[in-house]
C-alpha cells in the first residue's frame, strides 16, 4: 500500500501566529490544509486570507473547550449556563471532561453547526472539519460530528484508533466512536488509519522531534495534527508550551527540513480532494 500523508495545522483563528505560520507553511509546501477555531478572536483574520489565497485549504476546527487559563472564547450559539456549554463565566469549559460532564447533546450540535454556518456566511470554501481537543469525538457528541459531516457533505477527522489515542478522552467507552466509524465508512468517507499529533513534551530538538514524529507514518493514510505558530503573543497565551509550537514553526519553515521530508516520497493528501471524492461517492 502507499503511504498517503495530510499534514496538517490545528488551531487557526487562535491567535494571530497561528494563521501567519500557516500562510507562511503552507506556501513553502510542508502544511496541506489547516483548520480554523471560529470562536476565537483571530478568526476573521484567517479567514480573510483563506478569501484571498485558494491555496489555502481550510476547514473549521469544531471548538467546544476554551482551555487557556487567561485567553478565553465563549460560543457563538448561547451564553445561557442552562445549556451545560458554558463555565460560570460564559466561557467554554477548560476541559473536555467538565464539557462531557456538563454539555447537553443538543447544545454541542447546535454550536458546532453554528461555526461551520458562520465560516460559510463569511465566504469560505470549508473542505472539511475536525475536532479541537478530540472533544466532538467525545460518547456524547461522536454521533452529531458526523451527522453535521453527512448534512454539509465534507470529510472529517476520523481514524481507526477510536478516542483512546486523544489524552483529552482517557477511558472514554468506545462503544459509541466504533459505530460512528462503521456508519461514516458505509456512507462513503474516508478513514485515517492513523492519527499523529504534536510532541508536547520533548527533551530533545524539535528537528529531532519533529523528524521522529513525521518519519512514523505507515502504509495507508495518515493525519498528522500539528501546531506551528510564530513567536510573538503565544509566549502570554501559554507560556508553558509555547516553545513547542513556535519549535514546530522554526523547523517546518527550514529549507534542509523539507528536503529530508522529501526523501520520505510520501504521497500528499489534500482535504479539498478528499471532499470532491465524497461527494462522488454520495451522489452515486
Amino acid at each position: 500500500m502507499t503511504k498517503r500523508v495530510l499534514i496538517h495545522a490545528d488551531d487557526l483563528g487562535m491567535c494571530h501566529g497561528a494563521n501567519t505560520a500557516f500562510a507562511e507553511l503552507t506556501a513553502n509546501g510542508f502544511l496541506d490544509g489547516g483548520s480554523i477555531m471560529v470562536p476565537c478572536p483571530w478568526f476573521k483574520e484567517i479567514a480573510t486570507m483563506a478569501l484571498e489565497d485558494e491555496a489555502l485549504d481550510v476547514g473549521v476546527h469544531l471548538t467546544l473547550n476554551s482551555e487557556k487559563v487567561a485567553y478565553k472564547w465563549g460560543p457563538l450559539t448561547t451564553a445561557s449556563q442552562a445549556s451545560g456549554l458554558v463555565d460560570a463565566d460564559g466561557f467554554m469549559w477548560k476541559t473536555v471532561a467538565q464539557l462531557r460532564e456538563h454539555c447537553h447533546p443538543e447544545a454541542a450540535e447546535a454550536e458546532m453547526r453554528a461555526q461551520i454556518d458562520a465560516a460559510l456566511a463569511f465566504g469560505i470554501d470549508v473542505t472539511h472539519a475536525d475536532a479541537h481537543m478530540f472533544a466532538a469525538l467525545s460518547p456524547e457528541y461522536a454521533a452529531a460530528y458526523l451527522r453535521i459531516a453527512k448534512d454539509y457533505r465534507i470529510p472529517v477527522m476520523l481514524t481507526d484508533e477510536g478516542p483512546s489515542i486523544a489524552r483529552h478522552l482517557t477511558n472514554a467507552n468506545d462503544g459509541p466512536y466504533r459505530e460512528v466509524i462503521s456508519d461514516a465508512r458505509e456512507a462513503g468517507f474516508e478513514v485515517f488509519d492513523l492519527m499523529l499529533e504534536t510532541v508536547w513534551q520533548r527533551d530533545e530538538p524539535a528537528w529531532i522531534v519533529n523528524q521522529r514524529l513525521l518519519a512514523t507514518a505507515a502504509e495507508g493514510l495518515t493525519y498528522f495534527a500539528l501546531h506551528p505558530t510564530t513567536p510573538g503573543e503565544l509566549e502570554f497565551i501559554e507560556p508553558h508550551s509555547a516553545h513547542i509550537r513556535t519549535g514546530e514553526y522554526d523547523t517546518f519553515r527550514d529549507a534542509d527540513f523539507l528536503t529530508w521530508l522529501d526523501t520520505l516520497g510520501y504521497e500528499r493528501a489534500r482535504w479539498r480532494n478528499m471532499r470532491t471524492a465524497l461527494r462522488e461517492r454520495l451522489a452515486a
